[in-house]
């Protein structure tokens, strides 16, 4: 099985050689910043021109396809626009929350990406309550939509803020009762553990009804915590102009727009390591000519081609149902989300303690 261990206990090898250890970890922190942020840039990139693509495809049209071959540079483009663009502060704003507030969005992001693993060896933080530090830090991001919304001191903004608070509260209750099902099925919250606890099938396929159920509820309380359509309440062009960062422009608005991508990209992370295995090739059971196979394409392939997956679902999505309204949406969580949710994890807990999961 292909692995990135190697490399990574190589660098840390290198550098407590050459410097003490305090001088070493901090050069340590620094390569693992310097590549989140080159991360979240070309998640933005990509992201941008694949939701492009995946609408024109959907809307039978070609989309972009001027700048460079089939409109690659498109977004690159666009960012350099959104770079030289001057940021406009209105008055009677409160300056440092309406400053302050893509930061938080933007950090809270990059924090949660530090118990992930991309592959065999190749993860910043294995800590042993993973999933719990990953349901908690994404949790704060709603603090920057609240803080953007109100700061803006802007009818439109406070209620777009308002309206992605309560969803985004409302929505995690599905989210976290989601993944405590596999938590459940595993008996660990560290990532690790959990991945490893599919090397002989992936949740999805050997955890029975609950681990379908569950990732049907995921994919859609996923959704609706991204604020993406259909559950886009939040950023409502038709009603609310651009929602809570309706005020914000330049690198404040990419910012926000960064984040949107990055989180995406996050949720879908999560799902594809919790229901689809992480970074773990598709195994069945002791299939070893299948298995040896499939450990030939690399982990952080397996990752990334499973996340990629779980976006296309997500922006499928966006072209197929219809807005909700507000009323519509928190209904669909408490009268119907909810109860199934703690149902399934009710069953989930029956099938781990007897065993009956494969």
């Amino acid at each position: 099985m292909w692995s990135l261990e190697n490399i990574t206990k190589s660098v840390d090898s290198w550098l407590n050689l050459q410097f003490s250890p305090t001088i070493a970890f901090l050069i340590e922190a620094v390569i693992i910043m310097v590549l989140v942020i080159g991360l979240f840039a070309f998640l933005g990139l990509v992201l941008v021109y694949m939701e492009r693509k995946v609408s024109s495809f959907m809307q039978i049209r070609l989309g972009p396809n001027r700048v460079g071959p089939m409109g690659i540079f498109q977004t690159a483009a666009d960012t350099l626009k959104l770079i030289v663009k001057e940021g406009f502060t209105p008055n009677n704003v409160d300056k440092f929350l309406f400053n302050l507030a893509p930061f938080i969005v933007m950090v809270v992001a990059m924090v949660v990406l530090a118990p992930f693993a991309f592959s065999k060896g190749f993860q910043i933080w294995d800590v042993n309550v993973g999933i719990f530090f990953i349901t908690a830090v994404s949790s704060l991001g709603v603090i920057g939509i609240l803080t953007a919304g109100w700061s803006s001191n802007n009818k439109y903004s406070l209620l777009g803020a308002m309206r992605s608070g309560a969803q985004i509260v409302s929505y995690e209750l599905s989210a976290g009762l989601t993944i405590l099902v596999i938590v459940m099925l595993t008996g660990s919250l560290r990532i690790s553990d959990i991945i490893n606890a599919q090397a002989d099938g992936w949740w999805i396929f050997k955890g029975h009804i609950p681990a379908i159920i569950a990732f049907v509820i995921y994919i859609i309380a996923a959704t609706a915590e991204t604020n993406r359509a259909p559950f886009d309440m939040a950023e409502a062009e038709s009603e609310l102009t651009a929602g809570f960062h309706t005020e914000y422009s330049g690198m404040k608005f990419a910012l926000f727009f960064l984040a949107e991508y990055a989180n995406v990209f996050i949720v879908c992370a999560i799902g594809a390591t919790l229901f689809l295995g992480g970074w773990m090739p598709l195994h069945f059971g002791e299939n070893n000519w299948f298995n040896t196979i499939m450990d030939y394409i690399p982990g952080i392939v397996w990752f990334f081609g499973k996340a990629f997956f779980l976006i296309f679902v997500i922006m499928w999505f966006r072209w197929t149902f219809p807005r909700l309204r507000i009323d519509q949406l928190l209904n669909l969580e408490w009268k119907y989300l909810l109860p199934i949710s703690l149902f399934n994890l009710l069953l989930a807990t029956v099938i781990a303690i007897t065993g009956w999961h494969f």
